[in-house]
């Protein structure tokens, strides 16, 4: 069965060459150029992966992102072309899963689309007897259940946080950069992404950390990455 994805733009000519490319790699398309309906159409429908322009009309990607995330966990690609790093730290910071800058090439897109979808299946279909759990000064990670536990209260994760969070957590007092993490969870090269590790390191620390000033998991190695400090 093909994959279904849904393009949310409001340049017509844009959509139509995105979603061209896109079928031509066996994905069904379907776009959408107002940001409400795209919203309405995003909940409402069973598709496996959104393409979201940030400046539309109706309702802003901002706003959509945030309303996805509070009822699916499927990937959100954003799109802009406002070149601004806070629009972009905005944007992961709402749960998406990945941001991308206009122009780029359709390739590209495709490239980044089955990417997500194959880390994202690989996720859900992976199934135990038992569940997998990582525990660690009262963090508790069922990773097959992917449900995260903070001294015994249950926190909510995105996809990509949740992916963060265990990889680390499984890997624990071993510093990575952060081009090797971005490699890791996102499975692509670190093409000015950065920030997109950045951000998600801080939404985990807010959501494990009793003082985010002072964390006692996630470390920062100034000049290097990250670790997990057990």
């Amino acid at each position: 069965m093909k994959k279904k994805i849904l393009i949310v733009e409001d340049e017509l000519e844009i959509a139509e060459l995105e979603k061209d490319y896109l079928e031509l790699s066996g994905f069904d398309v379907d776009i959408e150029g107002d940001g409400t309906k795209g919203l309405e159409m995003a909940t409402g429908t069973d598709y496996n992966l959104i393409v979201l322009d940030l400046m539309l009309p109706g309702t802003d990607g901002f706003e959509i992102c945030k309303k996805i995330r509070e009822v699916k966990d499927i990937p959100i690609l954003m799109v802009s072309a406002r070149k601004d790093d806070i629009d972009k730290i905005r944007g992961l910071g709402l749960g998406a899963d990945d941001y991308m800058t206009k122009p780029f090439s359709p390739s590209e897109l495709v490239a980044r689309v089955n990417a997500h979808l194959a880390r994202y299946e690989r996720l859900l279909g992976s199934s135990r007897a038992e569940n997998e759990i990582v525990e660690i000064r009262g963090i508790k990670i069922d990773k097959t259940a992917r449900r995260v536990y903070v001294n015994g209260e249950e926190k909510q994760f995105t996809t990509k946080e949740f992916d963060l969070l265990t990889f680390l957590a499984s890997n624990p007092n071993r510093v990575f950069t952060k081009e090797e993490l971005f490699r890791e969870i996102w499975d692509m090269e670190s093409i000015g992404d950065i920030a997109t590790v950045t951000v998600h390191i801080k939404k985990i620390r807010e959501k494990i950390e009793a003082d985010t000033s002072k964390p006692q998991y996630i470390e920062t190695i100034w000049g290097v990455g990250y670790r997990f400090r057990i």
